[in-house]
């Protein structure tokens, strides 16, 4: 190809003057980007959206399970929070959608609030730690005792760093929401700034009910990656959600997909999230994390969100090839999870439903106390104890829904089958060394004694699994 003249002054083959960058809530196709996820298909990243998901805060994502170190017991859940941040977002702007189609002129929806609440749905879980919900509710509790660190408030420290960092244009009011969005559900939630439209803030975090894409997106991940069956089908409930006094409501004939969404994550935690086995690998990260503590400054990082992106599940390898011979401990307990010699699991048992109100978490001191004679005098660094909880996302309370005129479904009416409890509470105990296997049973079996009154235990820990631990 020849070079082409072009002569001062004509501006016929003058270079065309470059676009304006769109608007906040613009929907201009031009800027968009698409990409393929396994669960929804084609999604549609708008502009802004893109601004946020091309920083190195938003991309750390990749390197944080969606399920921590459960691939270890289910090979397929090496999904991650990257592509869950990605599915809520696209339900988020469906559920907006849809919305919008029925109710758009009578509520005032506008593209504004379309990307306020799917920039929400992106965003929400940027603020988790290395192994997700590991680093909240099982590291810092003993790294900082007292701690009140939340993933959302995290996310929304992070944000404002995302922004001033990368000079995201966004109006601080729009910005005010998104993060009001995030912490909706949790005990941090602030007073709505908006005047009207409340609706907004069920969709993403539902503070209220606890029915919310973030829900749809991650209980058909998780059961997919971990080739479960799932019977909840997220479109019903998206097709007919409708606002209603300022509430996002459901007609009442759902009222069975919505009983599936919520024994479905019950079914989750069940078999998945709080597997034994998943529980025991858990418990010896979290050990190795907390003899790592003082030199790598986990802990330290948890504050500051300039420093806190930078912690993902590669942690594990800063451990592995840190000189320091402080980090032997660590590094010997994350060999033997390699080589799958796990903390032993001996028994568990369910609180009795007359305990539940005032149950108290049970520690490794509570079962060394309970041994009465054994050959083995049993320490508390001998003992790891998990404290699971299970509901139906409302502690023992039942999720409330219904429809409106509006008004809500008492379980009655709904079926005599449903539960008559929504809580469990299941407290398991492992000895992290085989031969201690029978020792700690014993002085567990003697803990349910002493507290209820009987072995509460399904079962006795198996005479083989002692022999074969002996």
């Amino acid at each position: 190809m020849g070079e082409y003249y072009c002569p001062e002054g004509d501006s016929a083959m003058a270079a065309p003057a470059a676009p304006a960058r769109p608007s906040y809530g613009s929907c201009d196709r031009r800027y968009a980007k698409q990409v393929f996820d396994n669960l929804h298909g084609s999604i549609s990243l708008d502009p802004l959206a893109l601004q946020f998901v091309d920083t190195e805060e938003f991309q750390r994502l990749r390197d944080l399970k969606q399920l921590g170190l459960t691939y270890l017991v289910y090979p397929g859940a090496v999904h991650t929070r990257f592509e869950h941040s990605l599915g809520v977002y696209w339900l988020a702007g469906k559920a907006m959608d849809n919305v919008k189609t029925h109710q758009g002129e009578e509520l005032g929806i506008d593209h504004v609030d379309l990307q306020t609440v799917k920039l929400a749905g992106l965003l929400h879980d940027i603020g988790h730690g290395p192994f997700s919900h590991l680093f909240e509710h099982e590291f810092l509790p003993r790294a900082i005792p007292g701690s009140t660190w939340s993933h959302e408030q995290m996310s929304v420290l992070l944000l404002d760093s995302i922004v001033d960092k990368h000079a995201i244009d966004i109006d601080n009011d729009h910005l005010k929401m998104v993060k009001e969005m995030i912490i909706a559900s949790s005990k941090f939630a602030t007073t709505k700034s908006a005047k009207d439209k409340h609706f907004l803030y069920d969709i993403v975090a539902n503070g209220r009910n606890g029915i919310d894409v973030d829900k749809f997106d991650y209980i058909g991940r998780d059961c997919r990656a971990c080739g479960l069956g799932c019977n909840f089908q997220y479109w019903r409930l998206m097709e007919g959600m409708r606002v209603m006094g300022d509430e996002i409501c459901y007609p009442a004939k759902d009222y069975l997909s919505i009983h599936k969404l919520f024994s479905t994550r019950a079914d989750l935690h069940r078999t998945v999230y709080t597997h034994a086995k998943v529980k025991a690998v858990e418990l010896m990260l979290v050990d190795a994390l907390i003899e790592a503590n003082d030199y790598l400054g986990i802990s330290l990082h948890a504050n500051d969100p300039e420093d806190f992106w930078k912690l993902d599940d590669t942690i594990i390898k800063s451990i592995e090839t840190a000189p320091n011979d402080e980090l032997k401990k660590a590094k010997e307990i994350i060999q033997r999870i390699r080589r799958r010699e796990l903390y032993k699991f001996c028994n568990q048992y369910s609180v009795p439903k007359d305990k539940l109100e005032h149950f108290k978490n049970i520690t490794a001191q509570d079962v060394v106390c309970s041994q009465k004679s054994s050959e083995v005098l049993l320490k508390e660094e001998d003992v790891a104890v998990s404290n699971v909880k299970i509901d139906l996302t409302r502690g023992k309370d039942n999720p409330d829904f219904g429809c409106d005129e509006k008004f809500p479904i008492t379980d009655d009416r709904v079926s005599h089958l449903l539960p008559a409890y929504n809580e469990d509470r299941i407290v398991r105990v492992y000895a992290k060394k085989p031969e201690l296997v029978e020792a700690v049973s014993e002085a567990f079996e003697n803990l349910q004694l002493r507290m209820y009154g009987e072995k509460t235990q399904v079962h006795d820990t198996p005479k083989k699994k002692r022999i074969r631990s002996n």
